[in-house]
């Protein structure tokens, strides 16, 4: 047996929804990476205390439990898979890997039974069903009544709304209402968004890009709560996923990008991402309503009392600390314009800005694009379709979707091309860098080394012009998409003398002389 044990096509659940990954058990680790979000479980062997094997709807599955309370779920498995986990989890994680039968009598009277972040609804000591905490979004009591409503899904083809759990009234002499008991249960692990206290800190009259207007931030403990004139939004930390600082390209503005997974809903409208943007030159000055000595103790370090910069930086700086997520920032790569570490492109008929970063793309900003370079099948340079001193950039995703973005001025692609061969992304048409260089090709790097067929037809074809209608000189570049153009021999054979043009011109000369 080796040091490491690896699953593909291994499915975790998200709110009603599957997502696939890879597993791979090591010596030292479990370490799960979602194919879908590129979020990864790393979970320490020292902190794994129970290992479970059942059967479940996706073949088999494992319910891993950690000695710090959190419970982790992969189904996916193979009946042959059982041996070889079970003697690797013996052998490198002292865990018995045991095998537990799920009820299957249908019966909806049974025990409910907390555990760490789940809630199972037990029959005679084994689990009909779980529900995992995080997944709530509100918990209402009644008489004898407690109902569950979940975070939806737009991934889900079909949601669970809610759950309605009925709990007899205990004896008398407990004190105790069982209801409220339940319910306090639930909203101990949920994810469950409440005002409870005050902000940590408000940031007023933020410019939001998406969706767009005016909103003051509400930073609390556990949720960011936007409000503007019209909307309102409260977003967990939970559901943020990364997070991006991005520098204009005027050199005077900052992107800060949220993604959001699940997203934000407006209506219809789905926000994947929450894109502010800043002037460098506005600053700030921070108090949060906390004292010293809880900042130093929930934050370690990463906050003070009061604080003071640009205003870019303080949101970043908090907005860091309480999701605990690390900021995105541009990589090595420089645009052809100095200190720029973008690409004015357009997608979608709108133009915007794309970021190479260290491990993927990013457009912003309408609509907002993530690609991870993990998730990129090929990349593709493509001719312009309305100009010649522009290119397409198309990028082909394993799941078949692809990306177009278009309008890139010609001066950036060797920029571009060196970024994606460094990082080893496959390009589908890579002849295109030699056509760059040949003489006939017109997306040439440098306009004085090498000779351009086409315009120096469109320049002959200018002064043709020229000399016949007195046109000015601004022909010589707008006749390209204004004129259709004339062949080159229709050029040369005009200043070509044959022998018989020669005698039916000779009378003429005579009498001009």
């Amino acid at each position: 047996m080796g040091d490491t044990l690896e699953f593909n096509e291994i499915y975790q659940e998200s709110k009603g929804s599957w997502n696939d990954g890879r597993l791979r058990f090591s010596k030292q680790n479990v370490v799960y990476k979602s194919s879908k979000t590129g979020k990864v479980d790393n979970i320490p062997a020292a902190e794994l205390s129970q290992a479970t094997w059942r059967r479940v709807c996706l073949g088999h599955g494992i319910k891993l439990a950690t000695s710090t309370g959190h419970v982790y779920k992969y189904d996916g498995f193979r009946d042959t898979d059982y041996e070889r986990i079970s003697e690797f989890f013996k052998a490198n994680y002292k865990v018995e890997l045991t095998e537990k039968d799920m009820c299957v009598k249908g019966w909806n009277w049974g025990t409910a039974k907390f555990s760490g972040p789940l809630l199972s609804f037990d029959v005679n000591d084994s689990s009909v069903f779980e529900i995992p905490l995080a997944s709530v979004s509100q918990c209402a009591t009644g008489k004898n009544e407690v109902t569950l409503e979940f975070h939806q899904n737009d991934d889900a083809e079909v949601s669970l709304m809610e759950v309605r759990f009925y709990v007899p009234p205990g004896p008398a002499d407990e004190g105790a209402d069982p209801v409220e008991a339940f319910a306090a249960n639930v909203l101990s692990k949920a994810d469950v968004i409440q005002a409870t206290g005050d902000a940590v800190c408000v940031f007023k009259e933020l410019q939001c890009l998406t969706p767009r207007g005016r909103y003051d931030i509400l930073i609390y403990p556990a949720f960011l709560h936007l409000h503007g004139k019209t909307f309102d939004y409260k977003i967990p930390y939970t559901t943020v996923l990364r997070l991006f600082l991005l520098p204009h390209k005027d050199q005077r503005q900052m992107f800060f990008v949220i993604s959001l997974d699940p997203p934000i809903k407006q209506g219809q409208t789905r926000y994947h991402f929450l894109i502010l943007l800043f002037s460098k030159e506005e600053e700030l000055r921070l108090t949060l309503n906390m004292s010293e000595e809880e900042v130093e103790k929930r934050y370690e370090g990463k906050l003070s009392k009061n604080m003071s910069g640009s205003l870019y930086e303080m949101v970043s700086r908090v907005m860091k600390a309480l999701v605990n997520r690390k900021i995105t920032v541009p990589g090595n790569f420089q645009g052809n314009t100095p200190g720029a570490q973008c690409i004015t492109c357009s997608y979608k008929a709108q133009s915007g800005l794309l970021y190479p970063l260290e491990r993927g793309f990013i457009y912003v900003h309408k609509p907002p694009v993530h690609l991870r370079f993990e998730e990129i099948s090929c990349v593709n340079f493509a001719r312009g379709t309305t100009t010649t001193r522009s290119f397409d950039f198309e990028v082909e995703t394993k799941q078949g979707n692809q990306f177009t973005f278009s309008s890139i001025e010609r001066e950036e692609y060797g920029k571009l091309f060196d970024f994606v061969n460094a990082k080893k992304l496959n390009i589908k048409n890579r002849g295109f860098k030699e056509g760059m260089k040949s003489k006939n090709n017109e997306y040439s790097d440098s306009d004085e080394d090498q000779h351009d067929a086409y315009l120096e037809r469109m320049k002959a074809e200018g002064k043709i012009r020229e000399e016949g209608d007195g046109s000015n000189d601004s022909d010589e570049e707008t006749g390209e998409s204004r004129r259709t153009p004339t062949p080159p021999r229709a050029v040369s054979t005009s200043s070509r003398k044959t022998p018989e043009s020669q005698s039916r011109r000779s009378p003429r000369r005579t009498t001009k002389r």
